[in-house]
């Protein structure tokens, strides 16, 4: 979540920045977008090409990790495994006694 409030921050600061100077931001067009797909979906193929020659399994990495990082987090999906969970609001803190 962080990163993406950064990323929220930093586009405001720049818009506030282009209103004080005056200039009007340019929406990106609809080619960049799609290259900045492509970019993303490039990044994935040398992790499966390397599985297809290793021998493992790719449709899963495909639709589990290379999914989420074309697609990013998607809400009410189930959490990381290596996630542990949070803990309970009542529950004690951790740590000496």
């Amino acid at each position: 979540m962080m990163p993406y409030l950064l990323s929220l921050g930093a586009g405001i600061l720049v818009g506030v920045l282009y209103a004080l100077l005056g200039v009007r931001s340019p929406a990106p067009p609809t080619i960049a977008l799609i290259g900045l797909l492509g970019m993303l979906v490039g990044e994935q193929a040398v992790p499966v090409v390397k599985r297809l020659i290793a021998g493992q399994p790719v449709l899963a990495f495909i639709q589990n990790d290379c999914a989420r990082h074309i697609l990013g987090p998607q809400a009410g999906a189930a959490p990381d495994a290596a996630t542990p969970p949070a803990p309970a609001a009542d529950a004690p803190p951790r740590g000496r006694a």
